[in-house]
C-alpha cells in the first residue's frame, strides 16, 4: 500500500446515495458527477465536488486520475466466513450435510496458527481484489483464528469485524467448546481486540443447533456486559434447519425465541439469512431495531430459498448484503448484487441499481452500526473507496456504449462484472 499521508485528489465519476433508496424513490437524492473528485486527508474524505473546483482549491494535492472510472465507497460484506476460503464452491450439498462434509473438516485445520495466518492473508487478498474494504466474519472455535484475522486486518489498515464461532454440541469434537470456554475465550478476545485501530469484535454463536441453552445464555450474558459490540448469528436459513430447532427447543415460540430467551436479541444483532421468518419474529426484529443480512449467492448455492427483501425493508428493518463465503459462491460483492437482483426478480420485486449499490455500501454499514464511519463518500467518512471500470470486458463495454444515464452505465457491471472491473481500491485513503 501507498503509505503517504499527503492530501490526495482522486478524480473520476462520483456517485453519492445519501438517501435510503428503499424508503424514497430509488434515485431521489442521488448525486452523480461525471467529472468529480474526492479530496482525501488523514485517511478521511475531506471534500467532494467537481474535479475542476477541487483541483483549483487544492493545487498542492497529489492527483490520481481514474479517468471514466466510477468512484464509490468500498464494498462492505456484512456476513462471511473467512475460514471457508479454501473450500468455497464445494459441490452438491444442502446446509447441514454441507457443514458436515466440507465446512467442519476445513475449520478443524484452524487450530494451527500458521494455517490460520495463511488463509487470513489469502482471504484479504481476494476481498480487496474485488473492491471489498470491510468484512464482518465468523472465525472458527479456535481463538488463534480470530487472532490471525485481526492481525492481518490491522496490518492492512482495514476496518474489520470478527468473532470466535461458539458451538458446544452437534459438531465434531475437535471444534466444540463449552459454555464456559465460549464465554471466557470470547471475553478475552473482545478485550484484546475490540476498538483497536479499526477493529471491532462480534459475539458469535454459530446458530441454535450447535449451541446449548447454557452456551446461548452465557453469550447473552457477555453481550449484556459489552452492549456496544455486535452479535452475529444465523437464523432460519433452511426449512429443515427450522424444523431441527423446533425439535431441539419445543418450548420456544419460534426460532428467534431461542435467541431472545438467552438475551441474544437486540439492536446490534445481525441475523444472517432470515428467510423463513414467522410474523412474530418479523415484529420483534422490527421492534428492537435488529438487522438482517441477505446472502443471495449462498441462498441459491445451498438451495435455501428466497429472502423477502421488499417486505423486510417495508417494515423498516435494516438489511445488509453479504457473500457468505464459502456457502456463497463468490468473493465478489458485484456478483452478490447481481444475485440479489435475480432473487428480487424471483420474488416479484426488481431492485434498482441504486438499491443494489446502497445495500453493498451504506445499507451494510447501517446494519453494522458503522454508517457514521464507512459506506458513503460524505465529508468526514473514512476514505475506503473503490473505482469501477464500467467497460471492463468487451461484453460490458458494448452495453455501456448504449447507456442513457449512470444507472444504465453501472448496471451491466453489477450484473456481469468481476475483479477485472476493480480499477482501484483505497483503504483509509491509501491505495492498495
Amino acid at each position: 500500500m501507498n503509505t503517504s499521508l499527503a492530501p490526495r485528489l482522486i478524480l473520476g465519476q462520483t456517485l453519492q446515495l445519501p438517501v435510503d433508496p428503499f424508503v424514497a424513490p430509488p434515485t431521489e437524492g442521488a448525486r452523480h458527477d461525471r467529472h468529480g473528485a474526492i479530496l482525501v486527508e488523514a485517511g478521511r474524505v475531506a471534500a467532494l465536488g467537481s474535479a475542476e473546483s477541487l483541483r483549483a482549491a487544492h493545487p498542492q494535492a497529489e492527483v490520481e486520475d481514474m479517468g471514466e472510472a466510477l468512484l464509490l465507497p468500498g464494498f462492505i460484506d456484512a456476513h462471511t466466513h473467512f475460514p471457508q476460503t479454501a473450500m468455497i464452491a464445494s459441490w452438491g450439498k444442502r446446509l447441514i450435510d454441507w457443514l458436515n462434509t466440507y465446512t467442519f473438516p476445513e475449520e478443524a485445520r484452524f487450530h494451527d496458527p500458521a494455517y490460520s495466518a495463511t488463509i487470513a492473508a489469502r482471504y484479504f487478498d481476494l476481498t480487496l481484489a474485488h473492491g471489498t474494504t470491510t468484512t464482518c466474519s465468523y472465525a472458527t472455535s479456535h481463538p488463534v483464528s480470530v487472532e490471525a484475522y485481526f492481525t492481518e486486518a490491522r496490518r492492512r489498515g482495514l476496518r474489520a469485524v470478527a468473532g470466535k464461532t461458539c458451538m458446544d454440541r452437534n459438531a465434531p469434537d475437535n471444534l466444540r467448546d463449552t459454555a464456559q470456554s465460549a464465554y471466557d475465550d470470547s471475553k478475552a478476545l473482545l478485550e484484546r481486540w475490540h476498538g483497536v485501530d479499526r477493529l471491532e469484535y462480534a459475539i458469535t454463536p454459530r446458530f441454535t443447533p450447535t449451541s446449548s441453552r447454557e452456551q446461548l445464555h452465557a453469550l447473552g450474558a457477555l453481550w449484556g456486559e459489552y452492549p456496544d459490540c455486535l452479535m452475529q448469528t444465523h437464523l432460519s436459513e433452511q426449512v429443515d434447519e427450522v424444523a431441527w430447532v423446533r425439535d431441539l427447543h419445543p418450548q420456544a415460540r419460534d426460532y428467534l425465541d431461542t435467541y431472545e430467551a438467552a438475551d441474544l436479541l437486540g439492536p446490534r444483532g445481525l441475523y444472517g439469512h432470515s428467510i423463513y421468518l414467522e410474523p412474530r419474529e418479523v415484529d420483534r426484529i422490527a421492534e428492537v431495531g435488529a438487522a438482517l443480512v441477505h446472502c443471495p449467492t449462498s441462498n441459491t448455492f445451498v438451495g435455501s430459498g428466497v429472502f423477502a427483501m421488499a417486505a423486510m425493508k417495508a417494515r423498516g428493518i435494516p438489511v445488509g448484503l453479504a457473500t457468505d463465503t464459502g456457502g456463497g459462491s463468490s468473493f465478489s460483492m458485484l456478483r452478490t448484487m447481481a444475485a440479489a437482483y435475480e432473487i428480487g426478480q424471483l420474488a416479484g420485486t426488481a431492485l434498482h441499481p441504486a438499491q443494489l449499490l446502497w445495500l453493498a455500501t451504506a445499507g451494510s454499514a447501517r446494519a453494522m452500526h458503522m454508517d457514521d464511519k464507512i459506506g458513503t463518500l460524505a465529508v468526514g467518512s473514512e476514505a475506503d473507496i473503490v473505482a469501477l471500470d464500467l467497460g471492463s470486458t468487451p461484453a460490458i463495454a458494448q452495453r455501456l456504449a448504449e447507456a442513457d444515464d449512470i444507472w444504465d452505465a453501472v448496471f451491466p457491471t453489477i450484473m456481469m462484472g468481476d475483479d477485472r472491473a476493480i480499477a482501484g481500491v483505497w483503504v483509509a485513503g491509501k491505495r492498495c
